[in-house]
């Protein structure tokens, strides 16, 4: 288990990790992904069991995650990479005719740590939901993760999923959302506010803890926090506090980033401002 210091090392390559993708294929969603680097390496260096090795797609007796908003895949790449899942050299390819990691991700090219295909939005929770039912199938005591981006909250069928856990007490899911207030057409509040979040998901039977995504002991304790809560009768929903672009100053809270790859020289600019601690690629 990684302490707090490298988990913020880590979660600084991986911001580096991204800008660079995204940059070599002229394309990509930085901003998102940069908001959320800190919650999953917490996720997949401090908190969930996995084996990277012998990466299987049923995940028995495995913790699960499921990447809903999966536009922010350069993030999931990267961690995945940095764990182990594949060679982290594999990064180069990002958006590269017949690579394995497509923009959004899939599951046919067979790209370890892929459990589903997403970036269709609004469906990555329905998806957790059905593999923590199968765990408890099972009698596997693992959990399952979800991340979610809030302007996602507003697709129809994210409600559906979030109404069927509460009644049918799915209490091994922990679903979190990116609350960041931004999506590609401009904040939230402008395009179609959602209101506050809390009281909806209490109102559907979730317990709901709030995070600061972008401060790692706080995202770890949050973390811990939501584990310590399942098991209890009731979903657990994170809503994660956290700012577009975080970490290169002019991406940082602004929808602009959501999907504009930076030229040349605003990578450099952009990595001027992370540290390399585990080398590029």
């Amino acid at each position: 288990m990684k302490t707090i210091n490298e988990l913020e090392k880590i979660a600084s390559q991986v911001r580096s990790d991204i800008v660079r993708q995204v940059h070599l294929a002229n394309s990509g969603h930085p901003g998102g992904s940069l908001g959320c680097a800190d919650f999953l390496v917490a996720l997949y260096f401090h908190q969930m069991k996995y084996n990277s090795a012998s990466f299987s797609m049923d995940g028995k007796q495995e913790d699960l995650f499921f990447l809903s908003n999966g536009h922010i895949s350069p993030l999931f790449y990267s961690v995945l990479a940095r764990a182990g899942y594949f060679n982290v050299s594999e990064l180069s390819t990002f958006r590269k005719i017949d690579t394995r990691l497509q923009g959004h991700p899939t599951t046919h090219e067979g790209l370890p740590g892929i459990r589903v295909a997403s970036g269709s939005l609004g469906q990555g929770l329905s998806v957790a939901i059905g593999a923590a039912l199968a765990k408890k199938l099972d009698g596997d005591k693992q959990l399952v993760y979800c991340l979610c981006g809030d302007g996602e909250m507003e697709e129809g069928q994210v409600w559906e999923a979030i109404m069927y856990a509460g009644a049918k007490k799915v209490d091994n899911v922990i679903a979190t959302v990116d609350v960041n207030h931004q999506q590609i057409d401009g904040s939230i509040e402008h395009v179609l506010p959602y209101g506050d979040l809390r009281p909806k998901f209490e109102s559907f039977g979730w317990t709901v803890i709030n995070m600061n995504g972008n401060n790692m002991a706080e995202t770890v304790a949050g973390l811990e926090k939501a584990k310590a809560e399942t098991g209890k009768g009731k979903p657990v929903a994170i809503l994660m506090k956290t700012e577009m672009g975080q970490g290169v100053d002019f991406m940082m809270g602004s929808h602009k980033w959501h999907g504009v790859a930076p030229n040349a020289e605003q990578t450099q600019k952009a990595l001027a401002q992370l540290e390399e601690t585990l080398g590029d690629f």
